[in-house]
């Protein structure tokens, strides 16, 4: 197996030899017993003339690629959310072409898929009201739903800025859920993730914040696939689990604790709508059929070594999670660079990678340790180490 150079935190650099890859299969052709969907990235084309900072510039045929493979594998992909830099890179106009792309090419691979929908496109300071906000999802919705689209509701930071209280969210999702054509997904974001969206709910108090939730999906559950929580908070989230209307599902957004989520206890379980499947996808669907084959020793084996690398990619600060899940495509091959919409390669450092590779060839990530260990070198060299 390889060696590389790879950088401590003490400064020293020390001589790391890969271990072989654990080898997942490439297709998942058995059914599963969960709903899992992976948050996809957006693979950018570094040779677009324009200012990164400024203007997104897609690959749309490697953007596209990636989710063949996700689909390939058998999981869902949920399209246009934090995981393709929306909100920090990703615009509602390169979205909705995004969401367009996708719906065309799920329809001809038979994939899962659904959309993020949202208000991104109304700058938070320029809401003057709910109604504002209410307006904005509105028009993302009936763009998404043209496209027959599925809708995963995403939080809104005007929201999180113009609502009075509780009772302004369940004015707002009220309005919402009451149109909407199919049962949507509905997503809270918990503010380590995107501190604009701090208090949402209309509490910063979290079981407050849930208790209206709670409120919204049981006056709508006919309206409510299932809600998506991101707080990284397992209690939390087994507490409104057990709470949901029966037919509602818990979409586990936990990336630090999914596996014990999603294996449940033994009353309820969560299902997944996770960024880090992006990253790990070949592990986390040969996991889930091992679970489906009621293998739940199997499943751990799998994804128990995966959970530190999860941890990792998603430390705080929390957002520029995104740089690690791009890496990990980087390194296994989807794409031939590492280049971020908005120039998000920067957010995290070279200790942070290094970290990250060691914890991918851990756990058996790496799919070809020869080529990972070529670009991981790439990678070091601009930074300073050869």
């Amino acid at each position: 197996m390889p060696t590389i150079r790879l950088p401590r935190a003490d400064r020293s650099i020390e001589s790391y030899r890969l271990a072989p890859p654990r080898g997942f299969p490439a297709r998942t052709d058995r059914p599963l017993t969960r709903i899992a969907f992976a948050a996809a990235h957006m693979v950018a084309d570094p040779l677009a003339e324009g200012d990164p900072w400024l203007a997104p510039a897609i690959d749309w045929d490697r953007s596209i690629a990636f989710r063949e493979h996700l689909w390939d594998l058998g999981l869902g992909v949920a399209e246009a959310m934090d995981t393709a830099q929306r909100g920090m890179g990703l615009d509602w106009p390169t979205s909705l072409e995004l969401i367009r792309r996708s719906q065309s090419a799920a329809r001809a691979r038979g994939g899962v898929i659904a959309c993020g929908a949202g208000t991104d496109h109304l700058p938070p300071e320029n809401a003057r009201s709910v109604d504002d906000v209410i307006r904005a999802y509105e028009e993302q919705i009936e763009a998404i739903e043209a496209l027959d689209g599925r809708i995963i509701l995403m939080a809104s930071r005007a929201l999180a800025r113009v609502a009075s209280g509780p009772e302004e969210y369940v004015r707002v999702y009220g309005r919402i859920l009451s149109q909407v054509k199919q049962p949507v997904i509905l997503h809270w974001l918990g503010d380590m993730f995107d501190p604009a969206l701090a208090g949402y709910w209309g509490a910063k108090d979290v079981d407050a914040a849930m208790d209206t939730a709670l409120s919204i999906i049981g006056n709508y559950a006919a309206k409510v696939d299932g809600i998506k929580i991101s707080l990284l908070d397992k209690d939390k989230e087994i507490a409104m689990r057990r709470r949901l209307p029966a037919g509602v599902r818990m979409y586990t957004g936990d990336d630090f604790n999914y596996a014990e989520l999603i294996a449940g206890d033994g009353q309820h379980h969560s299902d997944a709508l996770l960024g880090i499947f992006d990253a790990i996808a070949p592990a986390a669907a040969a996991a889930l059929a091992h679970l489906a084959e009621g293998d739940e020793a199997g499943f751990h084996d799998i994804l128990a070594p995966t959970v530190p690398l999860s941890r990792h990619i998603f430390k705080a600060p929390t957002r520029f999670y995104k740089t690690g899940v791009v890496f990990m495509a980087y390194l296994n091959g989807h794409q031939d660079h590492f280049t971020m919409v908005g120039g998000q390669e920067s957010t995290r450092s070279t200790l942070h990678l290094a970290e990250l590779f060691r914890l991918a060839d851990k756990a058996g990530l790496l799919s070809d340790p020869d080529r990972a260990a070529q670009r991981m070198a790439a990678v070091l060299a601009v930074r300073g180490i050869s």
